[in-house]
């Protein structure tokens, strides 16, 4: 029997006109779509779910989506992978990798670069990443908290501009304010601080501040918010927050 494929495919930050032309076409010709419930809602209007099978998995469950796309691509299906975001950047891109190596031999798998949060965040404030820049995850169910700590003390000290992902959950309330502190360290007090809540989305919520004024927003962030901290050199104008790159003007 032929083995399908597996498409990993980046949805994007929520809106549907972010996804490429290439993740449209692979949703739309896989006989299998499995993603977790919020991410594959966002796309229903691309899905045609009388010709598709559409599994909507829960939170949690990354590992048991990703064997069941490479189960069913094993049996000749082309199954996509919903990912929200670009699969490759805290997405399923890796894990999938990793349980298809299980199968032998391994399915096909097509990953599907999509827009992840931190750039449509940095396009609502304004050019916050014309420069290096870091990107961290506040979340400690996978890193342990040293490990995170250990990263933000290094970005904040290279002038890093620095993106911080899952930044508050009602379960971790602290991690933001524990980062504050920490970042605060190295910054000045008055370093730009953009934040951006549901970027892309109807709901679409944005803050411009200091780092010192990020002290007074720490309870507005959530799980679908994106904190962009300045390096020494990034300035608000305008209402825009922009990262000089050094071009001579």
């Amino acid at each position: 029997m032929k083995s399908g494929k597996v498409y990993v495919v980046g949805t994007g930050p929520g809106a549907v006109d972010l996804l490429t032309t290439r993740a449209v076409e692979a949703l739309k010709k896989c006989e299998l779509v499995i993603g977790y419930r919020l991410y594959v809602n966002q796309i229903t209007e691309l899905l045609d779910e009388d010709n598709q099978e559409v599994v909507y998995s829960a939170m949690g469950r990354e590992v048991e989506r990703c064997r069941q796309a490479v189960d069913e691509a094993a049996k000749g299906k082309d199954v996509a992978l919903v990912s929200g975001g670009d699969p490759g950047i805290y997405g399923m891109a890796g894990i999938l990798l990793q349980v298809a190596q299980e199968k032998n031999p391994p399915p096909a798998v097509v990953i599907i670069s999509g827009v992840t949060a931190a750039s449509e965040a940095a396009a609502v404030l304004g050019a916050p990443l014309t420069h290096d820049f870091s990107i961290i995850s506040l979340s400690d169910l996978l890193t342990p908290w040293e490990v995170i700590e250990k990263r933000l003390r290094a970005a904040a000290d290279a002038d890093f501009v620095i993106v911080i992902y899952n930044p508050r959950s009602h379960g971790r309330s602290d991690l933001l304010y524990r980062a504050w502190e920490i970042i605060m360290e190295y910054r000045s007090a008055e370093n730009a601080v953009g934040m951006v809540k549901g970027a892309s989305r109807e709901d679409q919520q944005l803050w411009q501040t200091s780092l010192k004024g990020l002290d007074q927003l720490i309870e507005q962030a959530d799980m679908a918010t994106i904190v962009i901290i300045g390096n020494s050199k990034t300035y608000w104008e305008q209402g825009r927050m922009i990262t000089p790159r050094g071009y001579e003007l």
